[in-house]
């Protein structure tokens, strides 16, 4: 009796296995790339921000059922307190991010020439935000470029279904991030928030990325305390030029037009 193999592109056994790794690396470049032009996406404004953000209403939910819990005295009431307080005082970033999207989708959708499409992590917090205000202006759309993690769940909802991806490889991700962006704003975010900032700041301080890459760092309360470009300068451990990659902002008016001014 005769016998067909399997063709070796579709061997999926042999396809996770640690020997094809590097193709499944080409396939986060290659296809990304070619559903990215299949529709249109040439520049991108990326939003970076913590996943931990909440929205207001999920804020005021969350304030709402700590004083039940406090009325109730549960044991639990004050810990339910701090956290609903917390996520009160940052869900302004939520709302600045949506906002700051939204207008910044509106005002490319006018324009004649280039045009630019909101690009996020695709998952909750600032991410949510950014892929929530662009779908919020009529036929807006916005990439979610979605990582694998064991505690989140999949991409939010806002991101526009065709540009939806899921990346397993962390630096493919950020290949995506910055390859094809033309700005670049950073709300108060973590770990993560900090090493794409980082890199970013790496990549334009060796001349790796050689494009304008405007950088807008949105919460100085936030932003000043956590990072000391100033210091950095003074102890001779970047150069004084270098402080001038970031633009720090507390508005979106002042973001918009800071980043509207130097995007052509």
């Amino acid at each position: 009796m005769s016998h067909q193999p399997i063709k070796a592109y579709k061997n999926l056994e042999f396809l996770n296995s640690p020997a094809a790794r590097p193709i499944r690396i080409l396939c986060e470049f290659e296809e990304t790339r070619q559903r990215l032009l299949k529709h249109g996406v040439h520049n991108t404004i990326v939003f970076f921000g913590s996943a931990r953000t909440k929205s207001s209403e999920v804020a005021k939910t969350m304030l709402a059922d700590a004083h039940s819990a406090i009325g109730r005295g549960d044991a639990d009431a004050d810990a339910l307190l701090h956290q609903a307080e917390i996520a009160s005082r940052m869900s302004v970033y939520y709302e600045s991010a949506r906002e700051l999207s939204s207008r910044l989708t509106a005002w490319s959708m006018e324009r004649t020439g280039k045009h630019y499409v909101v690009s996020s992590g695709a998952g909750p917090g600032i991410m949510e935000a950014a892929n929530r205000g662009a779908s919020e202006v009529d036929s807006g759309r916005s990439v979610g470029l979605g990582i694998s993690l064991p505690f989140e769940a999949g991409n939010n909802d806002y991101v526009t279904e065709e540009l939806s991806f899921e990346f397993h490889y962390f630096f493919t991700r950020k290949y995506w991030f910055l390859y094809l962006a033309k700005a670049l704003i950073c709300f108060p975010g973590g770990f993560g928030t900090m090493d794409e900032l980082f890199e970013t700041l790496t990549l334009m301080q060796t001349g790796k990325i050689k494009k304008n890459l405007p950088i807008v760092l949105f919460g100085s309360d936030y932003w000043s305390k956590v990072i000391n470009t100033e210091a950095m300068a003074e102890f001779g451990t970047i150069s004084p030029g270098d402080v001038d990659l970031l633009h720090m902002s507390d508005s979106v008016d002042d973001a918009f037009a800071y980043l509207t001014a130097q995007m052509d």
